[in-house]
């Protein structure tokens, strides 16, 4: 779908979406159009429970006086902030798709205060709204697919919202590339070839290095490498750089978990839903979708983005409960359960990425636990921190972006939790607390970086559509993540 930006007028072709404000007042480009229609649209309204309300809309097909399909009035209520605005933007995509519409003009001239920035929003939360996995659809009929192929905002300052834009439609890439990632098959998608996916960004300007096992073992990274030992497929870690700072300045880095398939390895997992396991990788999608969104904006940052990728399974090399493995950073690790794998893998990325880089502070991202699930459903990440500053700029860009997060609890009564009586720690800690006690496996990982651990468990798949992330992999936290860094951490 093409998003474009026009100077103020009625098409005389497509589908036209005008607003209403709270209580049924319309806007002078519905006021236009009223009359253009012999006063169709105030008959309508009357003859309707629509009122303006934000989130409203109602069709009025064809009606007399103008060339055009339908027009789709669309409530404004008082005014709609940015989230709204992307909300409308998903609204508008939704529907025409719904009804078969190929192109769509919104005539933008009220609804907020700032009508550039609300047109560029619209345009984004079109897009995010748009996105579709259709790799492996080779039936399916014309009808189901989506028609729309042109929205073309209509407003006076269209030079303004078409340059804002271009930002936020640089973001919706990495959107869309986290997604992509996170909807793969897992026999598309394993270590080898997802390394490879992320050295594409190259194309932008991000420096991308791969380690293989070797260089891995070299490290001492058994953690990691205990993982990935029952496949048959190698693993990898991949460093990405993007250098729009100085080069003097500290870079920030963000680490993702990447496990590209769970079986849970010898602690073996359910068969029923297993197949959701191959988004087990979603912490390093959204690193990957981060690190394009960045360098795309060409963001004025220095960023490090560090992916460690294992498939967990469980062949007769493969790790057992019992075992124990030697981290890179020396602390041996009692392995109970293989399915608390997540953790291993983050524990070698961690600590290599804070010895090498010594960033102003890493944030690392993964669908750990289930527990955070029954803890936060949906609606919230869990953000677990040892530093009060970046907890608050994370909350502050979660509510921004509508990726939100919610901060736990760390303490000393659950990182005794994990002590082992034979290796420095356990990769469990038991039945209670068990978001909590991962978490604080990976505080011993970070030495004295500021870090903030974001448990996505609940945020990287959806079963349902939302206003701007259709069902399925949603990217979450690419817009949560970039948010941050634009806020704060730029110039």
């Amino acid at each position: 779908m093409k998003i474009s930006f026009s100077a103020l007028n009625i098409p005389s072709s497509g589908a036209i979406v005008t607003g209403v404000k709270e209580g049924g007042a319309l806007t002078a480009s519905a006021k236009d159009l009223d009359k253009l229609t012999a006063g169709a649209l105030k008959r309508a309204i009357a003859a309707s429970r629509f009122t303006g309300g934000k989130g409203q809309t109602l069709e009025i097909l064809a009606p007399a006086g103008v060339k055009n399909s339908r027009v789709l009035l669309v409530g404004l209520g008082k005014g709609l902030d940015e989230l709204a605005q992307q909300s409308l933007g998903g609204a508008i995509c939704a529907h025409m798709n719904k009804v078969g519409e190929k192109a769509a003009h919104l005539l933008l001239d009220a609804g907020a205060t700032d009508l550039a920035n609300a047109a560029a929003q619209v345009g984004f939360g079109a897009k995010l709204k748009n996105y579709r996995y259709d790799l492996y659809r080779t039936k399916e009929g014309k009808e189901k697919k989506p028609s729309l192929a042109t929205l073309n905002i209509h407003l006076k300052s269209a030079a303004t919202a078409r340059k804002q834009f271009a930002d936020l439609d640089a973001v919706a890439d990495g959107v869309y590339f986290t997604r992509d990632l996170v909807s793969a098959p897992p026999n598309d998608l394993y270590p080898v070839s997802f390394a490879e996916k992320a050295k594409e960004l190259t194309a932008l300007g991000v420096k991308v290095e791969i380690l293989n096992e070797k260089q891995m073992a070299k490290l001492g990274m058994g953690s990691l490498l205990g993982v990935g030992q029952g496949s048959a497929r190698e693993s990898r870690i991949v460093v990405m750089q993007w250098n729009g700072a100085a080069r003097s300045k500290k870079p920030i880095a963000f680490v993702g978990k990447g496990v590209t398939f769970d079986t849970g390895g010898i602690s073996l997992k359910p068969g029923a839903g297993m197949e959701e396991m191959k988004w087990d990788m979603g912490g390093a999608g959204t690193v990957t979708g981060l690190m394009k969104a960045l360098a795309g904006r060409k963001a004025k940052a220095n960023v490090v983005g560090l992916i460690g990728l294992v498939e967990n399974m469980p062949d007769g090399n493969a790790q057992r409960p019992g075992d124990v493995v030697k981290s890179m950073s020396g602390q041996t690790i009692e392995v109970i359960n293989t399915d608390a794998e997540g953790r291993l893998v983050l524990a070698d990325a961690l600590w290599y990425t804070q010895e090498r880089f010594k960033p102003q502070f890493m944030v690392d991202l993964a669908t750990l636990t289930g527990a955070i699930i029954v803890s936060l459903g949906n609606e919230h990440a869990g953000l677990f921190s040892n530093d009060d500053v970046l907890s608050e700029r994370l909350s502050a860009a979660g509510n921004a972006t509508g990726e939100k997060v919610w901060r736990m609890p760390l303490d000393d009564a659950y990182d005794k939790m994990i002590n082992s009586d034979i290796a420095d720690m356990k990769n469990i800690g038991g039945r209670w607390a068990g978001s909590i006690t991962a978490a604080q496996f990976l505080l011993r990982f970070v030495n004295k970086t500021p870090w903030a651990h974001l448990d996505i468990a609940g945020m990287a798949w959806s079963s349902k559509d939302a206003d701007t992330v259709p069902k399925g992999g949603t990217g979450y936290g690419v817009r949560l993540l970039d948010r941050l860094v634009r806020d704060n951490y730029e110039g």
